[in-house]
């Protein structure tokens, strides 16, 4: 007899779509069992408002988690940026598989990259953290940016530079590699990848999040294989300081933790920096610090790392520029 399909949850959109058909595919090469994709409106996609006024904060995961919890779906893959920091209790974060390009990436009119956007550029991002730190950028280089804010796919959102609507707009790296844009926008539009230096991405930018309920203890474990312990050490620090400066996922925060490898062919990863940006909107004030140290090798070890950092941008002063704080 076949086993039953599995069902994975999803978001309708383009890239949603593309994310969880390669999770599906790893979960049938893992386990030889059919899964199926089932479409899922959550309330992030149908609201026309920006997000940082709808709260931001599990908007595209609560109707994801709701089909899971009534047993509508078997697990559900999320953009791990869009998961609200505090785990659900009847909820497990099965895996995080590894990591895609974590960096922003600046898609412009023909010929221009960031260092090239003229003074007042019309700069299309929704989101506080870029404003903040595109505006900084363009302060510190003797310009300005108008940073306009605006939502929609990706394809919506390209089209307001091809329109001539907008110089440029700001979008996830990871976005545009899962769903192929990168070779169809060359030639029209220049990309021009931000160097982490110049802009930290969301906290947990690039991975994904495997959820299923935490009853279901055989599936916990099937899915727990398509795990990466260094991407799981990485965005559990990153959360754990968005966590301890009690900020929502559209306050002005980034946070970026990666691997220092050392020895031959610097093979031998030894240490994780973490590093972890506040801001203002317009680029007037940022709280910008670093810290390193031994790669974690537990849950505790990575949430301290984030705490450990929290607590220092905290005593510089990040707390009075976040603007949105979570409840």
């Amino acid at each position: 007899m076949t086993e039953r399909a599995l069902r994975l949850g999803t978001r309708r959109s383009k890239l949603a779509m593309a994310q969880s058909g390669h999770v599906a595919d790893a979960v049938r090469e893992l386990t030889g069992r059919p899964v199926e994709l089932v479409e899922i409106t959550t309330y992030g996609d149908t609201s026309r408002e920006h997000l940082a006024q709808i709260g931001g904060t599990g908007v595209f995961v609560a109707a994801l988690r709701d089909a899971l919890l009534a047993g509508e779906v078997d697990f559900a893959v999320h953009s791990l940026k869009d998961l609200p920091t505090a785990q659900h209790p009847d909820l497990a974060l099965a895996a995080t598989p590894r990591r895609e390009d974590p960096r922003d990436v600046l898609v412009a009119r023909e010929g221009l990259t960031l260092d090239r956007l003229p003074d007042g550029a019309r700069v299309g991002t929704g989101s506080p953290r870029r404003m903040a730190q595109l505006n900084a950028y363009a302060r510190s280089h003797g310009r300005t940016f108008r940073t306009v804010p605006i939502r929609g796919n990706i394809d919506t959102r390209i089209d307001y530079v091809r329109k001539g609507e907008l110089d440029a707009v700001v979008l996830a790296a990871a976005g545009l590699n899962r769903i192929g844009g990168t070779e169809e926008l060359t030639g029209s539009l220049t990309l021009d990848f931000l160097s982490t230096d110049t802009v930290l991405p969301a906290p947990g930018q690039g991975a994904l999040a495997i959820e299923c309920p935490a009853s279901n203890a055989g599936l916990v474990a099937l899915l727990a294989e398509l795990d990466d312990p260094y991407t799981r050490a990485a965005v559990t620090a990153e959360r754990s300081l968005l966590a301890a400066l009690e900020a929502g996922c559209s306050a002005p925060v980034g946070a970026l933790a990666d691997l220092r490898a050392e020895g031959p062919g610097q093979q031998a990863v030894t240490e994780m920096r973490l590093r972890g940006v506040v801001g203002t909107t317009d680029g007037s004030t940022l709280v910008q610090l670093s810290t390193t140290g031994p790669v974690p090798t537990s849950y505790d070890e990575a949430m301290a790392l984030g705490r450990e950092l929290a607590d220092e941008m905290l005593a510089k002063g990040a707390a009075g520029l976040m603007g949105e704080r979570a409840l």
